[in-house]
């Protein structure tokens, strides 16, 4: 249960509105619900002001359906990443108002409740390669509540072109920067703005690049101060740092 719709409950028992008998009745949910395949943790809203989010991967159709339709029941929407297209099409068929990203691979249902965020948050991409983590990241931003822009292909190989970005990079409240190949991108912006960076490491790459692993180590060896660095590919990890930082 999101934080925001308790708090209501609690304002309306304090106010005479609600009875308290009813508003036990709405909070007497179990805070874990089993199935026979996952155990979803429905008080992580509470805890952490979203609710628990479905990694898709490796799970079957209807695994991803029946625990998505489990944290929808209670009224607080859900959001899926690296979906299957078949998982999403069974999401959206179930769920018709599901918003579904095919580059990013999440679906989102939202809730009546929108956690709002104090900032911006910039999503800077090194190639069109990086999109569908950069579109992960961007995705699960906006479900955080915070307010999302992009800059896109915008990698060293022609530094030009985030220099000219300047203004864009400074009216950011946190920059998540997403590289592959070299992931030289992530120091550059580090140098460039005050605020704190995120850099995502990403698969893309010729052999020496190691899926991911060398601008993995590019970006933890960055010299630019106040550069911190996620799992390769991980734009999920990176928009729940960020919404960390700008929310109180």
């Amino acid at each position: 249960m999101i934080r925001d719709r308790v708090r209501e409950l609690l304002r309306q028992v304090a106010d005479g509105a609600l009875p308290v008998d009813a508003a036990l009745e709405k909070l007497a949910f179990d805070p874990v619900e089993s199935l026979d395949f996952a155990s979803i943790d429905h008080h992580r809203a509470l805890r952490q002001g979203f609710p628990e989010v479905v990694f898709g991967a490796g799970k079957t159709d209807e695994q991803v359906e029946a625990i998505a339709a489990s944290i929808a029941a209670r009224g607080d929407g859900f959001l899926v990443t690296r979906v299957a297209p078949t998982a999403a099409d069974r999401l959206a068929a179930r769920f018709p108002d599901v918003e579904a990203n095919p580059l990013a691979r999440t679906v989102l249902l939202r809730s009546g409740y929108r956690p709002e965020g104090n900032g911006e948050v910039l999503i800077v991409t090194a190639g069109t390669s990086d999109l569908p983590v950069a579109e992960e990241a961007a995705v699960t931003a906006d479900a955080l509540g915070l307010d999302v822009r992009r800059l896109t292909d915008v990698g060293v190989a022609g530094i030009h072109r985030i220099l000219a970005r300047r203004d864009s990079l400074a009216s950011a409240s946190v920059v998540i920067v997403v590289a592959g190949m070299d992931g030289a991108l992530a120091s550059v912006v580090g140098g460039l703005v005050r605020v704190p960076v995120i850099a995502v490491p990403t698969s893309v790459g010729y052999g020496a690049a190691f899926n991911g692993i060398a601008p993995l180590l590019t970006m933890l060896n960055s010299c630019a101060a106040g550069v911190a660095v996620v799992n390769i590919d991980n734009g999920f990890g990176a928009a729940v740092a960020a919404s960390r930082i700008l929310h109180d």
